[in-house]
């Protein structure tokens, strides 16, 4: 395909942009997507309640390097051009196009004997509002009728931990030496999130008489567990997603090497701070919960959900069962660590445990059961991520294996044993538990 044949395209998406390709010079492109001859610029969004324009330069490598060389080559340089045979590390962009990364779609490729599939997988979602705000769309959706009967204000009460969570975030990971792997680091821990983990940790430490401060390390460190799977989970070679949390995703701004190291260093740093940063509580139970939270992000746990969940993809004969264990090791393992090691740092007895631990169990797999059917029920814009993504590359779901309506109902059993759990508790302790299980149930991303 001629690169003049190339036309403005509204994008397919639910999505308001609009894609326009502007060529510098006409020519044929490479056959081979991944040797395409040409550099492309993908330009700045436009503001969020408007559409957006991305604006796309394409030139010949081949003139660049061999006529122009060395005029060419700087002037596209500063100008924020990338030959698309190898997209830049953030650090060699222009400080402009750097300052501008959260804002604009990341650096790929570009083929032009592919078009409207590239546009598609470009434009995708629009800029996420502040994390406190959007913070503030999730807790919204939790049961009315739930709040009114225990007088427990759930929005509130996520609005101050989440403030109190993200500042021991902001504290744990400092900036130094070498700086770019701590921005790295940074830039996905403090991306947002609804901190669901470390919220569920605090909340079952102060259940059995604990205190915040008692927990927080934990909190904290299962954040940065959580936030470690996901930048690996969004790598090329495993999901290959372009955001995350309305933002690109880290190796979309950092690179894949960088992006793993990032990774790596979340989930070392995660048991260290555990062992060093907690304070008041005794070192066997300091212990337990190292050892609890190993156990969890291992092959015994999350490590070893997601191998059955790569084995899986596209095998028509998984089953409900092959389902459930991908689900209670990927996602519901560091749920349950959240809230046991919460119970175990609060001082809690064996009884209080097993009883916590079948709460999490639950939720954790509610949780993901949720995940499923909001995969194909919520937009990208509402999700922060690529919806539609299970079903394209033919993962099993539950949805896919016995339904929506029978997923939902699912859902709803899960939550019901999980709050059940609780109740030899005082209401008004357990009220944070009952309204994140009732929030997990009632989520729109």
């Amino acid at each position: 395909m001629r690169l003049s044949a190339l036309r403005p395209t509204q994008c397919s998406m639910r999505t308001k942009h609009m894609c326009v390709f502007v060529p510098f010079f006409s020519g044929l492109c490479a056959s081979d997507c991944a040797h395409c001859p040409f550099w492309a610029l993908y330009g700045i969004r436009g503001r969020q309640d408007g559409p957006s324009i991305l604006l796309a330069v394409v030139v010949p490598e081949m003139i660049s390097t061999r006529f122009l060389f060395p005029f060419f080559r700087p002037a596209a340089l500063a100008a924020g051009l990338w030959p698309v045979s190898k997209p830049p590390h953030s650090s060699m962009l222009p400080l402009w196009r750097r300052a501008l990364a959260p804002y604009t779609p990341p650096l790929r490729p570009f083929c032009c004997l592919t078009p409207r599939i590239y546009i598609r997988r470009s434009v995708r979602a629009l800029p996420s509002k502040t994390p406190s705000a959007a913070r503030i769309v999730c807790t919204a959706e939790t049961s009315v009728e739930e709040q009114k009967k225990t007088g427990f204000d759930f929005n509130q009460y996520m609005g101050e931990r989440a403030k109190l969570i993200d500042a021991a975030l902001d504290k744990s990971v400092p900036m130094q030496y070498p700086e770019v792997i701590n921005e790295s680091m940074r830039y996905s821990l403090l991306a947002g999130g609804k901190r669901v983990r470390p919220a569920l940790c605090l909340a079952s430490c102060e259940l059995v008489g604990g205190s915040i401060d008692q927990a927080m390390p934990t909190a904290c460190a299962l954040e940065m567990i959580h936030t470690m799977s996901l930048i690996h989970d969004d790598l090329p070679s495993m999901d290959n997603d372009d955001f995350r949390r309305g933002k690109p995703t880290n190796h979309k701004v950092y690179g894949e090497e960088m992006a793993i190291l990032a990774g790596d260093a979340l989930l070392s740093l995660s048991f260290e701070y555990i062992a060093r940063e907690t304070k008041g509580v005794d070192a066997q139970r300091v212990l337990q919960v190292i050892v609890e939270v190993g156990k969890s992000v291992g092959s015994e746990g999350l490590v070893g959900g997601q191998v059955v969940d790569i084995k899986s993809e596209g095998d028509s004969s998984v089953g409900l069962d092959t389902l459930k264990y991908i689900h209670e090791h990927k996602t519901a393992a560091l749920l349950e660590s959240a809230v046991v090691s919460g119970a175990i740092l609060g001082g809690a007895g064996q009884e209080d445990i097993d009883r916590l631990r079948k709460y999490s169990r639950s939720i954790g797999l509610a949780f993901q059961v949720v995940d499923d059917i909001l995969d194909i029920t919520a937009t990208t814009e509402e999700l922060g991520k690529t919806a539609g993504k299970d079903l394209a590359v033919a993962k099993a779901t539950y949805p896919s294996l016995v339904g929506l309506e029978r997923s939902k109902e699912i859902a709803e059993e899960l939550i019901a044993d999980a709050k059940a759990q609780l109740a030899s508790y005082d209401p008004a302790k357990a009220a944070p538990l009952y309204a994140l299980a009732e929030y997990i149930k009632m989520r729109k991303n």
